[in-house]
């Protein structure tokens, strides 16, 4: 079993909903562009188990962070809730839902990182 280290998921966490945010919020920007596919991002679970974790120096000094690239992919019509006449399959709908799970996932990471903050501060004093 590895080391779970609780900031740096909380961290990876956060730039994967942050990509998602942005995919929710373009498909609702494009909600009337004739054509246009709705994207979302890949699950978190599909992103973590390809990412590196692996950290590069630099330098002597100085360390990378290591980068977080999440694919997105296109969802197809069975995805979607209706299509509409112009051929466009976003849903609003079913975005604000998807909105919602990003707060509640910003929200967990939030109370994660507190919560573990405040137990390393306890364990200081």
């Amino acid at each position: 079993m590895q080391p779970l280290y609780l900031f740096g998921l909380a961290s990876r966490h956060s730039q994967w909903a942050s990509v998602r945010q942005a995919a929710i919020a373009g498909n609702i920007a494009n909600a009337n562009t004739p054509g246009y596919k709705a994207v979302d991002a890949a699950a978190f679970d599909a992103v973590l188990n390809q990412t590196q974790l692996n950290v590069a120096r630099t330098s002597e000094s100085h360390l990378a962070a290591p980068s977080v690239d999440v694919p997105t992919r296109t969802l197809s019509a069975k995805d979607a809730w209706g299509v509409n006449n112009s051929g466009n399959s976003v849903s609003i709908e079913q975005e604000m839902m998807k909105a919602n799970e990003v707060n509640s996932s910003f929200t967990l990471d939030t109370t994660i990182v507190r919560t573990f903050n405040r137990m390393i501060l306890a364990s200081l004093k």
